[in-house]
């Protein structure tokens, strides 16, 4: 199975995404938004500019 997004209500009521791996695991958890609408908007704009997205390094700055 491929990954995924899953969207949800955290305990305080906020909206959040999370990246699955096909294998379940959870690889990456968006931020805590305020409606399901700008939870969604988070995901779109992860699909959009994450597929070609580099690695910046903070430990060496590369």
């Amino acid at each position: 199975m491929a990954g995924h997004f899953e969207l949800y209500q955290d305990k305080s009521g906020k909206h959040r995404f999370r990246l699955k791996a096909g294998n379940g695991e959870i690889i990456a958890v968006g931020e805590a938004y305020n409606s399901k609408a700008s939870a969604e908007k988070g995901i779109a704009s992860v699909k959009a500019n994450a597929p070609e997205a580099p690695v910046k390094d903070l430990e060496t700055g590369k």
